[in-house]
């Protein structure tokens, strides 16, 4: 199964690759009602648009709709959420880089 691929700006990277943000955020729009509809079991996040941008491979435990967490970046209305698992494997990342955008 190919994984749900999405791109995620910093801070939130570096805060679900540190494993302190359990969830990812998303809008409900048809955009995403589309691309939701498949099931997936791993997002695959990129932060940036190039081959050396850094990624991550995560377990994707399920997408609700719902209210998210503000402190992890969640609007004041519903949302999709998708609820992430285990790391499985990363690329391209630098740790001193990581650091800097600890909570």
């Amino acid at each position: 199964m190919k994984p749900l691929y999405l791109t995620i700006s910093e801070p939130w990277f570096s805060r679900i690759e540190s494993g302190y943000k359990k969830e990812e955020y998303r809008e409900i729009k048809p955009y995403y009602d589309s691309r939701f509809k498949k099931e997936y079991n791993t997002v695959l996040f990129v932060n940036g648009y190039t081959k050396k941008s850094p990624r991550m491979l995560i377990e994707l435990k399920e997408i609700t709709k719902g209210f998210g967490k503000k402190e992890w970046g969640a609007p004041e209305h519903k949302v999709y959420i998708l609820k992430l698992g285990n790391i499985i494997a990363s690329s391209n990342i630098d740790d001193e880089f990581d650091i800097l955008f600890l909570p």
